[in-house]
């Protein structure tokens, strides 16, 4: 185990707890989608949405580099990725974001662990699914007819979810084609990803940025793989705002949408309303499960309610990993611990607090070391405490509105320059233990 997350919500620790729980029951051999059942496969949708989280919890290297063989394995020579890897007992493929995995869990282990290997020995296998999803395709828009926005409260068109995970896999292509330093590839895909996005929006997105489905989840993914023009994302912002709010503060979402909500909100100037959703105890919300008893994560947000009592036994797991997605938004933006560079050779310590949380910290062990971030809101002040590892540096975003509110033991902050990351006052550090703070103003006034 790698990482520890704690903060002032009991309900938040249990979510932790439970995210951690549900993965050690499926991290074995595969990473399959739930102990308990005959489906037990190591399904391909549910391990890309909650890799990122994963590796925070734990070091999961040796076991994601011996399940990509499987991945690559299992990929037919017309570059088809399979629904589950190894191939056994479910035989189909081609799914939109369950395929995509075969793209997004390599690149997403190289940022973790800075593994240019495992980047190059996925690269060609990356490519290919590329390739593959080209061709099935019509002017570059995705039909689908796979599993969607698995078990989401609303329906999200399969063909907007294919096409914007098209884009999501050549985008990461072409990146990785960039860290290899193959120049012809990252301007093929480059300008292929030009042409999805441009397809995307000619096909589903209107002139006042509403998208076909107009539902969390298509605005969620469009947002979250930059496929919108700058002049639509405000749009799509304010009409996702619009829905969550008309239910009440509450998601629509499901393994796909959910898997990037919360950051999709924080990036976007509505961080209060990502802990609102994260703190939420009535259905659907995460603390539902838990103040109904819950002690891992589950499939449905529906799995049990008091109204209809369980779900259909024929589908209803109670162990399944993919709606601890939410995890990797609370290790970076609850507590501030997140990349800049991969490996965390480059840390960027930028904790977001809101309303509803008074205190949080967390830690991670990464390849260069522990890294520790800690904060907590007491008379008027935000104190933040900071653990850089040796052979490593750190941005350090303060949420404060102006440099010139962080102090360093009750003295202001001194130092050569500062910038502004993500319109925080910023700083850069060597490896080491800082110690700041600086007035705070929560969201009701105290």
């Amino acid at each position: 185990m790698t990482g520890h997350f704690e903060c002032s919500s009991p309900m938040v620790n249990r979510l932790f707890q439970n995210i951690v729980w549900t993965q050690r029951a499926n991290f074995i051999s595969v990473p399959t989608d739930c102990p308990q059942r005959d489906e037990r496969l190591g399904w391909m949708g549910d391990t890309q949405a909650f890799i990122g989280t994963a590796a925070y919890n734990a070091d999961i290297q040796a076991f994601m580099t011996k399940w990509l063989i499987d991945v690559r394995d299992a990929q037919r020579p017309d570059g088809e990725f399979s629904n589950v890897a190894p191939r056994a007992a479910h035989t189909a493929g081609g799914v939109a974001a369950w395929g995509d995995a075969g793209v997004i869990c390599p690149w997403t282990m190289y940022q973790f662990y800075n593994d240019k290997r495992l980047l190059e020995q996925s690269y060609d296998s990356m490519a290919a699914w590329v390739e593959y999803c080209r061709k099935n395709s019509s002017e570059l828009v995705r039909p689908d007819h796979g599993f969607g926005d698995w078990v989401a409260m609303v329906y999200t068109p399969k063909d907007v979810i294919a096409t914007a995970y098209f884009a999501r896999s050549t985008k990461i292509t072409a990146d990785a084609a960039r860290v290899l330093g193959k120049e012809a590839d990252c301007k093929k895909y480059d300008k292929l990803f030009e042409q999805i996005k441009a397809a995307f929006n000619g096909a589903f997105v209107s002139k006042d940025g509403k998208i076909q489905g107009d539902t969390q989840t298509c605005y969620v993914l469009a947002l979250a793989f930059e496929l919108l023009p700058k002049e639509k994302k405000p749009l799509a912002v304010a009409r996702l705002v619009d829905d969550i709010k008309a239910r009440d503060n509450h998601l629509s979402t499901g393994f796909l949408g959910s898997s990037e909500l919360l950051g999709v909100l924080s990036e976007n100037g509505h961080n209060d309303l990502a802990y609102k959703l994260l703190l939420n105890e009535t259905f659907p919300s995460w603390g539902f499960s838990i103040k109904h008893g819950a002690t891992s994560i589950w499939e449905r947000w529906d799995g049990w309610t008091p109204e209809r009592g369980f779900q259909r036994p024929g589908m209803n797991s109670f162990g399944h990993f993919a709606f601890g997605s939410v995890g990797e938004w609370m290790f970076e933006r609850v507590a501030g611990i997140g990349s800049f560079k991969p490996g965390f050779k480059t840390i960027h310590i930028a904790p977001s607090p809101a309303a509803g949380i008074t205190w949080a910290r967390a830690s991670y062990r990464s390849i260069h070391g522990r890294i520790a971030a800690e904060w907590k809101i007491e008379d008027g002040k935000l104190k933040l405490n900071v653990a850089v590892p040796a052979n490593a540096n750190a941005a350090i975003s303060f949420p404060a509105e102006k440099f010139e509110d962080v102090y360093v033991v009750g003295e202001p902050l001194h130092v050569d320059r500062h910038y502004e990351v993500y319109g925080k006052p910023t700083i850069v550090v060597t490896a080491g233990t800082y110690s700041f703070e600086m007035p705070w103003k929560s969201d009701d006034g105290e």
